[in-house]
């Protein structure tokens, strides 16, 4: 078990193992209206996340994607259990985050089903290649992070996804699409 180092006064070095509490699976009490209208008030970039299993491909427009750490490079993605593509990241054991530029709102529409489009169809709508996984990977994004899933863990209604980032690619000189207050910033 991992353990965590402190001194004590007389500056003797002391280990104490670290623990890991599960938290209580019981309702929130604070206003919904309240948390989302927080939430809203961070600034992020905006995101599809992609994968492509023996179905097809498959993305989501994931706001919830960062990275966990970077020693050994892991990102972190967030996905309602509910969302159609999660099946599609967790058969794969794959996913790729594509950060969107200024000129793909559209796209970020699309992939957050505001669209007639669905499945498969949502990607007849731009250019997409692939990098080192086979997850799809927009030719215009601002950056993809191309990753191998190494674990997922549920809490409540969402599935945590954690992928060991294995390609990249940038695009320096594009603008970021970035989501703030329930809409886009010009």
């Amino acid at each position: 078990m991992p353990a965590s180092i402190s001194t004590t006064k007389d500056g003797a070095k002391r280990q104490t193992p670290l623990s890991v509490k599960k938290m209580p699976n019981m309702p929130a009490s604070i206003d919904m209206k309240q948390f989302w209208q927080a939430i809203g008030q961070r600034a992020t970039g905006s995101t599809i996340v992609t994968a492509r299993s023996h179905g097809g491909p498959a993305g989501l427009l994931g706001l919830s994607a960062t990275h966990l750490c970077a020693d050994p490079p892991t990102m972190m993605v967030s996905v309602d259990k509910r969302t159609s593509a999660l099946p599609t990241i967790l058969d794969a054991r794959h996913f790729a985050i594509n950060y969107l530029s200024s000129a793909q709102r559209e796209l970020a529409d699309i992939f957050g089903g505001k669209s007639d489009l669905k499945g498969a169809d949502r990607f007849t709508t731009a250019a997409w290649d692939r990098l080192a996984t086979g997850a799809p990977t927009l030719s215009e994004a601002v950056g993809v992070i191309d990753c191998e899933l190494v674990e997922t863990i549920e809490r409540y209604n969402v599935v945590i996804v954690l992928g060991r980032v294995v390609a990249t690619s940038s695009n320096p000189g594009a603008i970021p699409l970035v989501h703030f207050r329930g809409d886009y910033l010009p």
